[in-house]
């Protein structure tokens, strides 16, 4: 699977990956978007779709 096409994904499968990346291979979300060269305000829509926001002091969607 290629990341560039993470965002055009299932939302439920988008978080799951995502939140894996967070906590095994990025600091930030800052990290993760720079790492991936995602949207961040794609990615950010796209969570918040779904009802989740991102969660600075655990490094997570939630």
């Amino acid at each position: 699977m290629e990341i560039c096409n993470l965002l055009k994904m299932d939302g439920n499968i988008v978080l799951g990956i995502i939140n894996e990346k967070l906590r095994l291979e990025c600091d930030t979300i800052e990290e993760l978007v720079s790492r991936y060269e995602l949207d961040s305000d794609e990615l950010n829509n796209k969570m918040e779709e779904l009802g989740y926001r991102y969660d600075p002091i655990t490094n997570q969607f939630k």
